[in-house]
């Protein structure tokens, strides 16, 4: 068994990605499961309204490619702000 994160992410990589998508979500089912008994009851409610705005199709989802380019052209934007400023 690896020792730290770092040896499991180099041991994981090399699986196929339905693979890689498998052992995801069997850690997200294990997290949810843990956190499912210590969650605040407003988050629950907060989850509870946006998964039925989602299922309803009343939001459009942004993937997360998407999301991660926008926050990193934000903090650019902002340092250079700073650096300009």
């Amino acid at each position: 068994m690896p020792d730290t994160v770092d040896d499991l992410y180099q041991a994981v990589i090399v699986l196929s990605k339905d693979d890689q998508i498998k052992l995801a979500g069997r850690l997200l089912d294990n997290v949810r499961e843990v956190e499912s008994s210590t969650l605040h009851p407003a988050w629950a409610e907060e989850l509870s309204r946006r998964s039925a705005q989602i299922d309803a199709g009343e939001v459009q989802l942004v993937p997360w490619e998407e999301v991660r380019r926008r926050a990193w052209e934000s903090i650019r934007q902002k340092q250079s702000e700073i650096g300009n400023g």
